[in-house]
């Protein structure tokens, strides 16, 4: 189990640093839209061209960093969507066997089946280098690429949630294990079971 938890620490520290990288992505991505904006309005009243489809371009690709690379992270600091009409009433031990059987049930299996559905669809962009067809546009096939990849950390992040629930069936407590989420933190159920 030691190592199993090493493991998932090290998953852990992994997509903390592209989170923090995404978060700057998101900074860049707020600068660009303002630039964006702001052209456009220049360019109606000074009849230049200060904008480009590259421009417009980057900002979607970097929401779409944004988004795939930091969906990692938000599974590992429980801020995702979860439907919370039963989960939220479970006991915390509930909660626990409700993440873990979700997680091998159907994170994992839907991460692992979408790198596999994707990987035609990536390999044939990189293959002709696929370009936007956008005029000024940028290259697309980077952007493909991670959508294998950030399907692969957010199923390593499973792994690693697995790992801690596991742990915590066990007798380890959230903060041993490394979680943060408070709901699983008291031990309402007198221990494992």
């Amino acid at each position: 189990m030691d190592a199993a938890l090493r493991l998932s620490k090290l998953i852990d520290a992994l997509n903390r640093g592209i989170a923090r990288a995404m978060g700057w992505a998101l900074f860049v991505m707020v600068l660009v839209g303002a630039y964006n904006a702001v052209a456009r309005s220049l360019e109606k009243g000074l009849d230049l061209s200060l904008s480009s489809n590259a421009y417009i371009e980057a900002q979607w690709y970097l929401f779409s960093l944004v988004f795939l690379l930091g969906a990692p992270y938000a599974l590992r600091s429980n801020a995702h969507v979860r439907v919370d009409v039963l989960y939220g009433e479970h006991p915390a031990r509930g909660k626990v066997w409700t993440d873990l059987i979700g997680s091998v049930l159907f994170l994992i299996p839907f991460c692992l089946f979408a790198i596999w559905i994707s990987w035609d669809f990536v390999s044939n962009s990189i293959e002709v280098r696929e370009l936007s067809p956008d005029p000024g546009g940028l290259p697309r096939w980077p952007l493909k690429l991670v959508v294998p990849v950030a399907f692969g950390l957010l199923c390593l992040q499973g792994i690693s949630e697995v790992v801690k629930r596991v742990a915590i069936l066990r007798g380890m407590s959230a903060e041993e294990v490394g979680l943060d989420e408070p709901s699983l933190a008291g031990r309402d159920e007198g221990g494992p079971s």
